[in-house]
This record gives structure tokens, sequence and C-alpha cells, in this order.
């Protein structure tokens, strides 16, 4: 069984380069120094690059030499991103231009009031999409997965200033359970990302580019045991300083009281699933996930 560590690759290393070029370059010249910097994640960091280099020749079917390319740009495109994501949250937000794809869909729900779960994935940027989200006037929660160092957490703070979405972190004592709860009865929005699950979560097996690759069931479950609205969102950057944002609605928005709930949440996941794996074909480049991501047995 293969499962998230909980820790984002990087460093303290990474994160103090990023912060060094921003404090001392403009972002267009940051990005320049950053396809050097590169190079060094490329060589020195070899589980990342096993992992990744399996998800682009058995996911994508790409071969060992478009693979070793791909890394490449992988690599520049996730430092990138945390490049926009420090300079976003840190007032230069005017910097960038959005487009949004069927954003309709989420309009819809904050008119009705009726809050939803918004799920998207470690592809492109979800930091950036929470501040898109943030102009909206609706009450977002973040349900953060991530199990970073407290040292990067600081830094990030110092940095970032301060934060202009709720956020609601996973505990071991499981009290964000009840934090989520409330927030479903007050009809807030909850967003969280469905292609990562720590051990010991529920997960389902699910045909994923080819592979099977688990999914965790959490969030799945709750839309529809408190009959909520689905809607799968990604934020991907489509050129140097542009991001669009895309809004996919669940087709099973309204639950007929005759279904199973457990058949009802595993339709719901396969939806996401078949989102997920078209964004990834169309853009390869911006998947962040530095793990072995498909499922092999534990020998």
């Amino acid at each position: 069984m293969n499962s998230w560590t909980g820790k984002t690759r990087g460093g303290m290393l990474g994160y103090k380069i990023f912060f060094f070029l921003l404090r001392n370059f403009e972002i267009n010249i940051s990005y320049f120094f950053l396809r050097f910097v590169t190079f060094y994640f490329v060589f020195f960091s070899p589980k990342a690059f096993k992992a990744i280099h399996k998800f682009y020749h058995s996911g994508l079917k790409y071969s060992s030499s478009k693979s070793l390319l791909m890394i490449y740009k992988n690599y520049y495109s996730f430092g990138q991103s945390i490049l926009d994501k420090i300079a976003i949250q840190s007032g230069f937000y005017n910097k960038f231009s959005y487009d949004f794809n069927d954003e309709k869909y989420l309009l819809q729900l904050i008119e009705k009031k009726s809050g939803g779960i918004l799920i998207s994935a470690h592809l492109g940027n979800w930091e950036i999409a929470g501040y898109l989200l943030n102009r909206l006037n609706a009450k977002f929660k973040i349900v953060m997965l991530d199990a970073e160092h407290r040292k990067i957490k600081r830094m990030l703070e110092n940095v970032m200033g301060e934060k202009r979405i709720d956020v609601i972190v996973v505990k071991n004592d499981n009290s964000h359970v009840f934090e989520i709860y409330d927030s479903i009865k007050n009809g807030d929005f909850i967003c969280i990302q469905g292609d990562r699950f720590i051990e010991g979560n529920k997960t389902v097996l699910i045909d994923f580019l080819g592979n099977k690759a688990q999914f965790p069931v959490g969030m799945y479950y709750l839309g529809v045991k408190f009959n909520l609205p689905v809607l799968f969102v990604f934020a991907i950057k489509t050129e140097a300083k542009h991001y669009k944002f895309f809004v996919f609605p669940a087709k099973n928005l309204i639950h007929k009281p005759s279904e199973i709930l457990k058949n009802k949440t595993s339709e719901i996941i396969c939806e996401y699933v078949n989102y997920l794996e078209k964004m990834v074909i169309k853009y390869p480049e911006q998947w962040y996930n530095y793990y072995n991501f498909f499922y092999t047995e534990d020998k």
C-alpha cells in the first residue's frame, strides 16, 4: 500500500532558495534563475525522481527520454508554483491575471447559501485557487493535509503575512472532524484535495491512467451523507503569469432516498478521478505528487 507521508518535498533549502529569489529579483528574473536551480533537484532528489518517472512512464506511457524531459519541466513548474504562491500572498496579486471556466456553478451555490464541498488535487496551484475564491461573497475553509516541518511553516507565515482564508488543520485527535461538521451546518464551503491520503484513512481502489490508485473516501462520504453539492475545482497555470480556474459539478448532486450511501460515494469518487485524469493528460507538467502514486501490494 502506498500513502503520502504528510510532508511536501523541497525542504528548508528549497524554500530558502525561493525566498531569496523573490526578495532580490523581479519574478521574471526569479523564473530565469529557477531554471538553473531546477537541475539541482533533478539530480539530488532520487526518491521523488524515481516516483515521478514511474508516473510519467507507467501512467502517461511516455518513453524514458520523454519522461526525463518532463521531470525537468515538472520540477521547474513546481518551483514556479511556489514562487507564484509566495508572490501573490505577499501582496503582488495584480502581477497575475486569471480567467474562469464554468464558475457559474459555484456562483449558483453561493446565491443559494447552501454551501458545499470543493475537491481539488495536487495539480496546478491550489493556493492560487484559494485567493481566487477569496473574492467571492462566501466563507471557504480549506482542510490542510499538510504536515510540513514547523520551521518551514513559520517561514511561510513570515513571508506571506496574514491568511485571508480559514484553514482547518488535520489533527491526530480527529478534532478537525468536528470543525468540518460545524462548518457544514453553517453553510460554509469545505475545500480539500482529493488525491492524497495518510495511512489509516479509508480509501477505495480505482483505475487511474491504466493503473490502480487509492483515493480517500471521507469528504465524498460527507457530501453524500449531508446531501451537499460537490464541485471539482482546479487552478492551472496556462501562461507565465496567468491562471485558469476550472469548475466541474458532480452529476450526482441530488440523491434519491433509495440509493445506497456507499454506492453513491463511489460514483462521485469515480467522477472526480475521471476529471482528474483528463486534467493530468492535458497539463502533465503540473502534477505535484512526489511519491509512488500507483498502488502496489505490501510484500
